[in-house]
């Protein structure tokens, strides 16, 4: 018996994967607050959207896929692995053709089955690295 797609499944096939951007706010409450190394950001989504926009662009063959995943009612976690060719700008690199694979992390809370907080992480200095943009 398969059970419902978490709402990170969902962000990454609907988002990542597809580019479908419109789904973003329907999975996360007004409230919620996202935590990154750039810093936490309020939950308008412009900042995950853009997010997303910006590694499609430069990954147009962008696949993501969730390698391990721990959940439960309230939180869950993943590790999950990002693939694509660079074939258009991303950060203001022009397109090498390199393949790149980089790992991101993530942990979650959920209220109702919707994200009320995440903490995320993606391995830009090796994802950079694979495109020579700095010493590997």
């Amino acid at each position: 018996m398969s059970s419902a797609p978490t709402p990170l499944q969902r962000i990454i096939e609907l988002a990542f994967n597809q580019g479908d951007l419109t789904r973003i706010d329907a999975l996360f409450p007004i409230n919620t607050i996202s935590h990154a190394l750039s810093g936490d950001h309020a939950a308008d989504w412009t900042w995950l959207k853009q997010t997303i926009t910006g590694y499609r662009a430069g990954f147009p063959d962008l696949h993501c896929t969730i390698e391990d995943e721990i959940k439960d009612d309230e939180r869950f976690s993943a590790l999950w692995t990002m693939r694509g060719t660079h074939n258009g700008m991303f950060m203001g690199i022009a397109p090498t053709g390199r393949q790149m694979q980089t790992k991101g992390l993530i942990f979650a809370r959920l209220e109702e089955g919707k994200i009320t907080a995440y903490w995320m992480l993606i391995d830009q200095f090796g994802l950079l690295q694979q495109l020579g943009a700095i010493p590997g």
